[in-house]
């Protein structure tokens, strides 16, 4: 039996988009400088940042990203539970509509889109450093983007 394991590292010189909402930006905002910190260290060729409203916006305008040639994207939004369940149907849409795309395009789309309970948990999860989701989230594209790369189309 051939076993082929194939591993990715940051992928480098790709195009690589990042959909950022504006709600809850101070959240965003952080977590967006903690993915473009990881891009610029795997010495990206081109960063496409768009910005949308909210989470829910956040599917469609990666679908463009991707239609504009992006190698990967980036998806930035913070949903933080409030007093009704609104949070509930938009993080659920969000995170299936970014799914199914990255599904039907074949396209890595790694989430940052934060879910949480309370703000501060929002708030540890933006915080500058390795520990940023935002820089997580673009070290994940970067390494699916590499590691799909490998793949052999004709297996």
């Amino acid at each position: 039996m051939h076993v082929d394991e194939i591993t990715g590292s940051p992928a480098r010189g790709r195009n690589i988009g990042v959909v950022v909402s504006d709600f809850n930006r101070t959240i965003t905002d952080a977590l967006l400088k903690g993915a473009m910190e990881a891009l610029a260290t795997a010495d990206t060729a081109q960063v496409t940042v768009l910005r949308v409203p909210g989470a829910l916006e956040l599917p469609v305008a990666a679908r463009r990203l991707i239609e504009a040639g992006c190698d990967g994207v980036v998806a930035i939004g913070a949903v933080i539970k409030g007093e009704t369940d609104h949070y509930e149907h938009v993080a659920t849409q969000t995170v299936g509509g970014l799914s199914h795309l990255a599904l039907v395009t074949g396209v890595p789309i790694a989430n940052s889109v934060l879910t949480v309970q309370e703000l501060e948990h929002a708030m540890d999860r933006s915080q500058p450093g390795r520990g940023n989701k935002g820089y997580e989230a673009a070290e994940a594209v970067l390494v699916t983007v590499n590691a799909l790369g490998q793949v052999s189309e004709e297996d």
